[in-house]
Formats: C-alpha cells, structure tokens, sequence
C-alpha cells in the first residue's frame, strides 16, 4: 500500500525537487501541492494523507505554527533551508527534519522511516482476524489461562467465585458480578445470583433445572422467564 503525500512549500523549485524524489520511490504518491498551510487543508480535509512534505518560513502561516495547530494524523517531514528550527520542530513530533538542498539519498532515509512507522501503524489498528477465546485469573499464586470453551459454570462464594472447567476446579478472588461483567454475553448468562453459565453446555432444562455436566443447577424464580427465552431463542423446534 503507497503512502499518500503532500508538498506545503511556497518554492516552486523545492516543491518540484521533492515532487521529482517523491516519484522515485515507488511506495510515495502524491496528492497535491500547496505554497502554503491555508491552501492545503483541503487537501487534508479531503484526502486521508499519510505523509506531509512540510517547508518553515512561508508567507501568513509557518510550518511551526502549521504544526502547532493543525489536527493530522499524518507524519511530517520538514524540508527547509534553515537548520535553526529543528529543535523546536522534533519538539512537535516530525519524523525528520531535512535542510536543503537535500540529497536523495537522506531523502529516502527519511521516507523509510515513514514506511515502517505507517506499516506498524496499521498493524497495530488491525484488529487480528482470530477470535477472542481465553481469558486469565490468579490462582494459587499463579496466572492460568481459561478457554471460554472449557468453562462449565462459576459460583459464587462470598468474595471468592469458583470457576468448574471440564477438567478441573479453580477459586478466584473475584465477585460474581465482576466476572459477569468480563465474560462474554454471548455464551455465559447468569442464572442466579450464585450461578454464572456456559450457554453451549447446558444439555437439558428440567422445568427451574439446567443440567450442566453431571451438575444440575437451579434458574432462580425471578430469572427464569429470561434465561430461558435466552437460551433458547430461535432454536427450538415448533410442530
């Protein structure tokens, strides 16, 4: 994916060297250009702008006060011909602060640095396509995984709640109502005050009874309507 890119210089030669090295570099393209802040917004306004070629002293608005103001996500390199600046330019988080007349290699050096930044940006934005199937408690002085799949039922007991899994017992310093909370709605429903369960283990419902396992366990009267329909929902069979 190319990074997208503007020039803001009020030079035309600057901005037809930077236009030049731009289209050496196979991952840049390039937008558009300004000779200066005002006349770019539009371009930021109305195209999602990864990358900003951005010169300093420019006729009614400055690149440092065009930093200090301007709500971007993009990255910025300066490129001006005065090394003065560059102080109070890293302070306002550039990527890179270049003097002219530039070289193209220092150019793509700084171009590189855009790339993996923009690369891990989205990375990490990238919500990962595997689903979201564990969680962790502290138990007995250890941290344990738990698979949402292997969790049966929790009880609660005072300030402790009691996780069954399909292999073995663990008790958590946790209230029921803090788990209830972090477990997923979609497979855990609480079913008394006490009880927390996993909707794709109950094997049958007994009138106020969900047989869990070999465990049998109580729908409180006043949950009962609701934990049922829940359960169910459309998946029961009608003549």
């Amino acid at each position: 994916m190319k990074l997208k890119c503007i020039i803001i210089d009020d030079e035309p030669v600057a901005r037809k060297i930077v236009q030049e090295f731009i289209e050496e570099i196979d991952y840049l393209e390039l937008i558009g250009q300004a000779e200066n802040p005002l006349k770019a917004m539009t371009l930021l306004n109305d195209n999602a702008i990864d990358l900003i070629f951005l010169d300093i002293n420019m006729p009614k608005i400055n690149g440092i006060d065009f930093l200090k103001n301007a709500k971007t996500t993009a990255n910025v390199i300066i490129t001006t011909a005065y090394a003065e600046h560059a102080v109070e330019a890293y302070g306002l988080d550039v990527l890179d602060y270049l003097v002219k007349p530039v070289a193209f290699d220092r150019f793509l050096k700084a171009c590189n640095k855009a790339k993996e930044i923009n690369t891990l940006r989205k990375n990490t934005e990238t919500p990962s396509n595997k689903p979201d199937d564990h969680f962790f408690i502290k138990c007995n002085h250890q941290i344990e995984k738990v698979f949402y799949d292997d969790l049966m039922y929790a009880e609660a007991m005072l300030n402790y709640v009691m996780l069954y899994t399909n292999s073995k017992k663990m008790m958590v310093y946790v209230t029921i109502k803090n788990l209830e909370e972090q477990l997923p709605a979609n497979t855990f429903i609480k079913v008394h005050k006490s009880f927390i369960v996993n909707k794709t283990k109950i094997k049958s419902i007994e009138g106020a009874i969900l047989n869990i396992g070999n465990e049998k366990i109580t729908i409180s009267q006043s949950l009962r309507e609701k934990v049922i329909a829940e359960i169910v929902k459309d998946k029961m069979i009608k003549r």
